[in-house]
Protein backbone atom coordinates (compact mmCIF):
# COMPACT_ATOMS: atom_id res chain seq x y z
CA UNK A 1 0.00 0.00 0.00
CA UNK A 2 1.51 2.96 -1.36
CA UNK A 3 1.40 6.31 0.50
CA UNK A 4 -1.81 7.70 -1.06
CA UNK A 5 -3.78 4.51 0.11
CA UNK A 6 -2.81 5.11 3.27
CA UNK A 7 -3.83 9.12 2.92
CA UNK A 8 -7.16 7.90 1.66
CA UNK A 9 -7.86 5.41 4.32
CA UNK A 10 -6.53 8.19 6.99
CA UNK A 11 -9.17 10.57 5.21
CA UNK A 12 -11.71 7.63 5.41
CA UNK A 13 -11.29 7.09 9.05
CA UNK A 14 -11.40 10.79 10.58
CA UNK A 15 -15.01 10.75 8.39
CA UNK A 16 -16.24 7.40 10.14
CA UNK A 17 -14.82 8.26 13.39
CA UNK A 18 -17.80 8.48 15.98
CA UNK A 19 -18.34 11.03 18.78
CA UNK A 20 -17.41 8.59 21.43
CA UNK A 21 -14.09 7.57 19.86
CA UNK A 22 -13.25 11.12 19.46
CA UNK A 23 -14.60 11.80 22.72
CA UNK A 24 -11.86 8.90 23.80
CA UNK A 25 -9.09 10.08 22.02
CA UNK A 26 -9.74 13.90 23.09
CA UNK A 27 -9.20 12.49 26.78
CA UNK A 28 -6.98 10.30 26.41
CA UNK A 29 -4.39 12.80 24.91
CA UNK A 30 -5.85 15.24 27.57
CA UNK A 31 -4.45 12.41 30.15
CA UNK A 32 -0.56 12.91 28.50
CA UNK A 33 -0.24 16.23 28.47
CA UNK A 34 -1.79 16.74 32.07
CA UNK A 35 0.94 13.71 33.12
CA UNK A 36 3.38 16.31 31.50
CA UNK A 37 2.40 18.98 33.80
CA UNK A 38 2.26 16.32 36.70
CA UNK A 39 -1.29 17.37 37.45
CA UNK A 40 -3.35 14.83 39.25
CA UNK A 41 -6.02 15.43 36.85
CA UNK A 42 -4.68 13.36 34.46
CA UNK A 43 -6.28 10.42 36.20
CA UNK A 44 -9.99 11.63 36.35
CA UNK A 45 -9.77 12.20 32.60
CA UNK A 46 -7.61 9.13 31.76
CA UNK A 47 -10.57 7.24 33.39
CA UNK A 48 -12.93 9.16 30.98
CA UNK A 49 -10.87 8.17 28.33
CA UNK A 50 -10.76 4.40 29.46
CA UNK A 51 -14.42 4.14 30.16
CA UNK A 52 -15.43 5.42 26.52
CA UNK A 53 -12.36 2.86 24.93
CA UNK A 54 -13.92 0.50 26.84
CA UNK A 55 -17.51 0.91 25.36
CA UNK A 56 -16.07 0.81 21.51
CA UNK A 57 -13.76 -2.21 22.31
CA UNK A 58 -16.93 -4.17 23.69
CA UNK A 59 -19.11 -2.91 21.19
CA UNK A 60 -16.84 -4.37 18.15
CA UNK A 61 -16.00 -7.55 20.18
CA UNK A 62 -12.43 -7.17 20.99
CA UNK A 63 -12.65 -8.70 24.21
CA UNK A 64 -8.79 -9.17 24.87
CA UNK A 65 -8.35 -5.42 24.67
CA UNK A 66 -11.20 -4.74 26.65
CA UNK A 67 -9.43 -7.12 29.61
CA UNK A 68 -6.18 -4.63 29.22
CA UNK A 69 -8.19 -1.65 29.68
CA UNK A 70 -9.61 -2.98 32.89
CA UNK A 71 -6.45 -3.04 34.24
CA UNK A 72 -5.56 0.29 33.26
CA UNK A 73 -8.51 1.31 34.77
CA UNK A 74 -7.64 -0.47 37.82
CA UNK A 75 -4.25 1.45 38.06
CA UNK A 76 -5.60 4.70 37.19
CA UNK A 77 -8.05 4.49 40.53
CA UNK A 78 -4.47 3.19 42.30
CA UNK A 79 -2.83 5.80 40.96
CA UNK A 80 -5.33 8.97 41.95
CA UNK A 81 -5.52 7.63 45.27
CA UNK A 82 -1.36 7.38 45.69
CA UNK A 83 -0.69 10.46 43.91
CA UNK A 84 -4.01 12.05 46.18
CA UNK A 85 -2.48 10.87 49.62
CA UNK A 86 0.91 12.02 48.90
CA UNK A 87 -0.22 15.79 47.96
CA UNK A 88 -1.89 15.60 51.52
CA UNK A 89 1.37 14.89 52.77
CA UNK A 90 3.56 17.39 50.78
CA UNK A 91 5.15 14.47 48.93
CA UNK A 92 3.99 15.46 45.41
CA UNK A 93 7.57 16.05 44.05
CA UNK A 94 8.46 13.35 41.13
CA UNK A 95 11.61 11.13 41.56
CA UNK A 96 13.87 8.49 40.18
CA UNK A 97 13.23 4.73 40.83
CA UNK A 98 15.65 3.11 43.45
CA UNK A 99 16.43 -0.72 42.21
CA UNK A 100 13.73 -2.42 43.85
CA UNK A 101 10.76 -0.23 41.71
CA UNK A 102 13.00 -0.84 38.49
CA UNK A 103 13.48 -4.59 39.22
CA UNK A 104 9.56 -4.43 40.00
CA UNK A 105 8.80 -2.49 36.48
CA UNK A 106 11.25 -5.07 34.11
CA UNK A 107 9.78 -7.76 35.96
CA UNK A 108 6.13 -6.53 34.94
CA UNK A 109 7.22 -6.24 31.91
CA UNK A 110 9.14 -9.63 31.37
CA UNK A 111 6.54 -11.69 33.22
CA UNK A 112 3.42 -9.88 31.78
CA UNK A 113 4.96 -10.13 28.05
CA UNK A 114 5.21 -13.99 28.75
CA UNK A 115 1.69 -14.42 29.96
CA UNK A 116 0.13 -12.20 27.15
CA UNK A 117 2.34 -13.66 24.56
CA UNK A 118 1.01 -16.85 25.91
CA UNK A 119 -2.55 -16.33 26.06
CA UNK A 120 -2.22 -14.41 22.38
CA UNK A 121 -0.79 -17.42 20.69
CA UNK A 122 -2.67 -20.28 22.04
CA UNK A 123 -6.20 -18.96 22.76
CA UNK A 124 -6.95 -16.12 19.85
CA UNK A 125 -6.57 -15.67 16.40
CA UNK A 126 -3.96 -12.86 16.77
CA UNK A 127 -1.42 -12.85 13.81
CA UNK A 128 0.67 -10.56 15.98
CA UNK A 129 1.28 -11.75 19.70
CA UNK A 130 4.59 -10.42 19.93
CA UNK A 131 4.33 -7.24 18.87
CA UNK A 132 1.13 -7.10 20.40
CA UNK A 133 2.29 -8.45 23.88
CA UNK A 134 5.57 -6.35 23.97
CA UNK A 135 3.36 -3.29 23.51
CA UNK A 136 0.78 -4.14 26.26
CA UNK A 137 3.19 -5.43 29.20
CA UNK A 138 6.43 -2.42 28.67
CA UNK A 139 2.78 0.04 28.96
CA UNK A 140 1.95 -2.06 31.60
CA UNK A 141 5.14 -1.26 33.72
CA UNK A 142 4.75 2.54 33.03
CA UNK A 143 1.40 2.88 34.47
CA UNK A 144 3.07 1.25 37.54
CA UNK A 145 5.76 3.71 37.54
CA UNK A 146 3.01 6.50 36.44
CA UNK A 147 1.14 5.77 39.49
CA UNK A 148 4.50 5.94 42.05
CA UNK A 149 5.53 9.35 40.38
CA UNK A 150 8.67 7.68 39.09
CA UNK A 151 10.49 9.50 35.50
CA UNK A 152 11.03 6.28 34.37
CA UNK A 153 7.35 5.70 33.64
CA UNK A 154 7.99 7.88 30.03
CA UNK A 155 10.95 5.50 29.26
CA UNK A 156 8.49 2.18 29.36
CA UNK A 157 5.19 3.95 28.02
CA UNK A 158 7.55 5.31 25.01
CA UNK A 159 9.10 1.70 24.60
CA UNK A 160 5.72 0.84 24.66
CA UNK A 161 4.58 3.61 21.87
CA UNK A 162 7.71 2.99 19.23
CA UNK A 163 6.50 -0.30 18.68
CA UNK A 164 2.85 0.85 19.08
CA UNK A 165 2.95 3.41 16.17
CA UNK A 166 3.98 0.66 12.92
CA UNK A 167 2.09 -2.16 14.49
CA UNK A 168 -0.79 0.10 14.04
CA UNK A 169 0.07 0.76 10.63
CA UNK A 170 0.16 -2.46 9.87
CA UNK A 171 -2.94 -3.34 11.62
CA UNK A 172 -4.55 -0.41 8.93
CA UNK A 173 -5.13 2.12 11.75
CA UNK A 174 -3.49 5.08 10.70
CA UNK A 175 -5.30 7.63 12.77
CA UNK A 176 -4.49 5.63 16.03
CA UNK A 177 -0.45 5.38 14.99
CA UNK A 178 -0.78 9.09 14.49
CA UNK A 179 -2.30 9.39 17.78
CA UNK A 180 0.20 7.32 19.37
CA UNK A 181 3.22 9.16 17.63
CA UNK A 182 1.97 12.43 19.64
CA UNK A 183 1.75 10.69 22.55
CA UNK A 184 5.22 9.85 22.21
CA UNK A 185 6.62 13.28 21.32
CA UNK A 186 4.57 14.35 24.67
CA UNK A 187 5.91 11.65 26.72
CA UNK A 188 9.42 12.74 25.55
CA UNK A 189 8.89 16.47 27.15
CA UNK A 190 7.55 14.70 29.99
CA UNK A 191 10.77 12.82 30.90
CA UNK A 192 12.50 16.14 30.66
CA UNK A 193 9.81 18.44 32.56
CA UNK A 194 9.84 15.77 35.40
CA UNK A 195 13.64 15.68 35.70
CA UNK A 196 13.46 19.74 35.49
CA UNK A 197 11.18 18.92 38.74
CA UNK A 198 13.53 16.57 40.46
CA UNK A 199 16.48 18.78 39.96
CA UNK A 200 14.74 22.22 41.37
CA UNK A 201 13.26 19.72 44.26
CA UNK A 202 17.12 18.73 45.01
CA UNK A 203 18.70 22.57 44.71
CA UNK A 204 16.04 23.93 47.64
CA UNK A 205 17.08 20.87 49.73
CA UNK A 206 20.38 21.96 49.01
CA UNK A 207 19.62 25.53 49.87
CA UNK A 208 17.60 24.35 52.75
Amino acid sequence: MNFQDWFKLFQEQIVHTSFIEWLAVGFGVAEVLLAKKNSIWLYPTGIISILLSMFLLLNVKLYAETLLSIYYLIMSVYGWIIWKKRKQEAESQVSWSNNNELTIAVLISVIGFGVLFLVLRHFTDSDVPLFDAFVSATAWAGMWLLAKRKIENWIFLNISNIVAIPLLFHKKLPLMACLTTFLFTVAIFGFFDWKKIINKSRLKLAQS
